[in-house]
Order: structure tokens, then C-alpha cells, then sequence
């Protein structure tokens, strides 16, 4: 049996042949299993038949075929199925908030070194390899539900990118406690790289918004100075 049989699946979708065969043979080499796909048609073909746990993306200049693909594998996964990782040679602060607004995990704008590239690879995936430190979390009628890997309000499902779930989960799990953008990306996103703080600041909008459409928003709480922490709003 291929020893990679049982080594964690990504998928590459990208055009370019040079950039995406050195990426495959250092994704290899680091015992990775390896797919590409040069046109979106056959990535979502690739997703459909056998789901990678990591996709790599390149966002061509953040419009047409592949912002579709990015958008059909936000569709389709589920909280802790497939993460996404967004390349691409548009660096602003601009486009790398647009990009991990649209749910992607992370972020690495071209050129990028293979070094580089592994470490973020492998740090995306050690958040989705942590076992939760319980089974379900709940304040008043907001519940997550760790063996499910779902959040209910008031009996209705919630339904959250990958970050935002992971990122609800952990402050969930320190009700009351603040941390600072730095603590949470890395017990979020899985630590020693360096990725812009103000990707923490763009999830916790973005949770607080879809939570606060079933009434929960104010429970994710901003300590002007300091950082976020979950809490029940003390109107409540």
C-alpha cells in the first residue's frame, strides 16, 4: 500500500504548471497525498469524488472561474472537512481582507517561498487535527456541539465557515476571558507565521454578524485595548 494512502489529501488548482509542480513535489515531500487540477471544472470533480482536507487555490486576479471554485468549496464543506488556502499575486491589505472574507483560512500572496508555503500548509491543519477539550459548549440557548461539529440558537442550526467555527469554539471554551489578536491567531490559526492581525479582526466581524442574526451577536464582545472575549451581554 502507498504510504500516502493515509497522509492528508490536497488538492492545487492553479494554471500556472512550473508554480504548481514545485508546490506538488514539496507537498509530497513532506508526506502529503497530491492533487492537481489545472481549470475549475475538474477541481470541483476532484472536491465531488474523494474531498481533500486542504485546498489550495490560486484566486487568478480574484475574479471569474476560480472566486466560483472558491466559492463552491465554501458551499460545500462543512466546519472541520475542507480547508482553503487562498494564493495569489495580488498582496494589498484590500485583497487579503476581501480574500479571507470569503472564508478562506489563510492567505499567501505570490511570490512565496516552498518553505514558507509547507509551515502555513501544515499550520492550517494542525488546527483542524486539535481535539476539543469537550464534547458540546452552551450559554442560554446557543449551543456547539463539538461531536457534531455544529452551533444551534434556539434549536436552529448556525451555519459557519471553518474559521468562524473554530474561532467560536475556542472562545466559547474561555467564557469571560480576553485575548489579544496575537493569542487567538495563534491558538486559531495555528501559531508562529506571520499572517496580518487584522485577519482575526475580519472573522470576529464576520461571526458576530451571522451570530447576531439569531440574537447572539453581543455575546462576542470587543475590550476596547485589549482584544475579544465571549460573554453574556449583562442585559440579559
Amino acid at each position: 500500500m502507498d504510504s500516502l494512502d493515509t497522509a492528508k489529501r490536497i488538492l492545487i488548482v492553479d494554471r500556472d504548471v512550473v508554480s504548481v509542480e514545485l508546490l506538488r513535489q514539496g507537498l509530497r515531500g513532506a508526506g502529503f497525498a497530491v492533487r492537481t487540477a489545472a481549470e475549475e471544472t475538474m477541481a470541483v470533480m476532484a472536491l465531488q469524488e474523494s474531498p481533500p482536507h486542504l485546498a489550495i487555490v490560486d484566486w487568478d486576479q480574484g475574479t471569474g472561474p476560480a472566486l466560483e471554485f472558491i466559492r463552491d468549496v465554501l458551499r460545500v464543506r462543512a466546519p472541520e472537512t475542507v480547508r482553503l488556502i487562498i494564493v495569489s499575486s495580488l498582496s494589498a491589505e484590500h485583497d487579503v481582507v476581501r480574500g479571507l472574507s470569503l472564508g478562506a483560512d489563510d492567505y499567501i500572496a505570490k511570490p512565496f517561498s516552498l518553505r514558507e508555503a509547507i509551515a502555513r500548509v501544515c499550520a492550517v491543519l494542525r488546527t483542524r487535527a486539535r481535539e476539543p477539550a469537550s464534547r458540546g459548549l452552551a450559554f442560554d440557548e446557543l449551543v456547539l456541539d463539538v461531536s457534531a461539529s455544529r452551533v444551534l440558537a434556539r434549536g436552529r442550526s448556525v451555519r459557519l465557515r471553518g474559521t468562524e467555527y473554530r474561532l467560536l469554539e475556542f472562545l466559547m471554551a474561555h467564557p469571560g476571558r480576553t485575548f489579544n489578536r496575537t493569542q487567538l491567531l495563534a491558538q486559531v490559526w495555528g501559531g508562529d507565521r506571520e499572517v496580518d492581525q487584522r485577519t482575526v479582526d475580519v472573522n470576529v466581524q464576520r461571526l458576530r454578524k451571522t451570530l447576531g442574526e439569531r440574537g447572539y451577536g453581543a455575546y462576542i464582545q470587543t475590550i476596547r485595548g485589549f482584544g475579544y472575549c465571549f460573554m453574556r451581554p449583562s442585559s440579559r
